[in-house]
């Protein structure tokens, strides 16, 4: 009985408090379309805040008591998988006169608790409609949901702030014919391509900032890897892990990296490097972009590149990249497509490349190049050629150069080529 009576506790002083002071972000999950609703991203990202927001939506139309939030890293619940019905119990108990079928569930950083999907289904199945979940491991909850939740959820990922969201957080202006303004946005960016997008850093001291996106790194290494897959060799998945970050924007080889392990003496297998892989994007340190082909098996097979979930991480952890300012913009170019939703792949033949291609249900739309000082003519050459070789095989009349400055319209080989600048992409309504 001790715990339920903490767990009163939890749920008045939840209610008792007041709004939450949240600054909006762009993702608006829905309301009211009886599924579950859940929320994936790497830790820290502002899923919680999401839920917050939605809260504070939430308590414009209904009471506060018809609201139930619980967050499963307070330290506080200790619940047990058998345990979690003492929170319905509580929640019950505290108010009996609430019709529970009229009532908003959020739980947030679920994952915490093992069996946590049956609980929910009940939940869902037989007392509300109105849920609404986070996690930070995208491969339990995606297998958890699709042996017990199929076909009654909707899932969003959340990432690290856009560089829209950025500014807006930072309290500047997007006005992009005041030359004020524009120069508030340029700072802002080389800011944002140092530091990254994860909210808890944005008014910090860089030092300050820097400790904490270390410490992301060591909870993602201990905490959310280490101990939820019962990984012992923890040398070599800290070896992996800063290879990973190290290789971002390139192409990722787990033979080179086999290699690499055994010539230090360190032992571990290569299926074992692949599963790692896996992990990593299950808890969002990192994603990979498959090479286009028609055929999916090489795609799924074929070389993969790696990008990091934040650039601020890799120069927190990985010194050497924050030495190349265009890897951080081809790394936040990719998250910006990410964010909107793009099926996007890279491009590769012969010696030709371009970075990214979006595509609608497998087929070829756009072709984008990422480069941020385009003024050298090795370098201009170079982008220039990868994209129209690229645009030539998709049957493109048009392929665009993201710089950082550089705003130029070309025509070459029969292929328009718009160079633009970075907050002509990073800052337009609808990528």
């Amino acid at each position: 009985m001790k715990k339920k009576e903490q767990l009163k506790q939890i749920i008045r002083d939840f209610h008792l408090q007041e709004s939450f002071d949240v600054i909006p972000r762009e993702l608006k999950p829905p309301f009211d379309t009886k599924k579950i609703i859940t929320l994936i991203g790497v830790r820290r990202c502002g899923k919680t805040s999401i839920l917050y927001e939605m809260i504070n939506s939430l308590t414009q139309t209904i009471e506060k008591t018809k609201i139930f939030f619980i967050n499963f890293e307070d330290e506080r619940l200790n619940l047990s998988t058998d345990e979690l019905d003492l929170l319905l119990q509580a929640f019950m108990e505290l108010y009996p006169e609430q019709s529970l079928s009229e009532c908003y569930f959020f739980f947030d950083e679920i994952q915490n608790i093992s069996g946590w999907e049956k609980f929910i289904r009940r939940v869902y199945d037989t007392i509300s409609k109105n849920i609404y979940i986070t996690g930070s491991n995208s491969k339990l909850l995606s297998s958890e949901i699709a042996t017990s939740l199929r076909g009654r959820t909707l899932s969003f990922e959340v990432f690290p702030l856009s560089f829209k969201e950025y500014l807006t957080f930072k309290n500047i202006d997007i006005d992009l014919y005041s030359t004020k303004s524009l120069a508030h946005i340029k700072n802002a960016f080389a800011l944002f391509l140092k530091n990254g997008g994860f909210p808890e850093t944005l008014f910090l001291d860089e030092m300050y900032a820097t400790k904490i996106l270390q410490e992301y790194f060591n909870v993602l290494l201990y905490k959310d890897l280490s101990e939820r897959y019962n990984i012992t060799n923890t040398i070599a998945l800290k070896f992996f892990l800063k290879r990973i970050l190290s290789s971002t924007t390139k192409q990722i080889s787990i033979n080179k990296i086999y290699n690499d392990l055994k010539s230090g003496n360190i032992k571990i297998g290569k299926n074992s490097l692949y599963e790692f892989l896996d992990y990593v994007q299950s808890v969002y340190l990192a994603l990979t972009l498959h090479r286009y082909d028609t055929s999916l098996i090489n795609q799924e097979l074929g070389e993969k590149k790696i990008y990091t979930i934040d650039v601020g991480l890799n120069n927190a952890i990985e010194f050497k990249f924050s030495d190349n300012i265009g890897k951080s913009l081809e790394n936040a170019m990719f998250l910006e497509l990410k964010r909107a939703g793009k099926e996007i792949y890279y491009f590769r033949e012969n010696q030709s490349e371009c970075d990214f291609l979006i595509a609608q249900n497998g087929t070829v739309k756009e072709a984008i190049q990422v480069t941020y000082d385009i003024s050298e003519d090795e370098t201009r050459q170079r982008e220039i050629k990868g994209l129209i070789v690229a645009c030539k095989k998709f049957n493109l009349s048009l392929g665009t150069i993201v710089s950082y400055d550089t705003k130029e319209s070309i025509t070459q080989d029969g292929i328009v080529i718009e160079i633009v600048p970075f907050y002509e992409i990073f800052l337009q309504k609808d990528l």
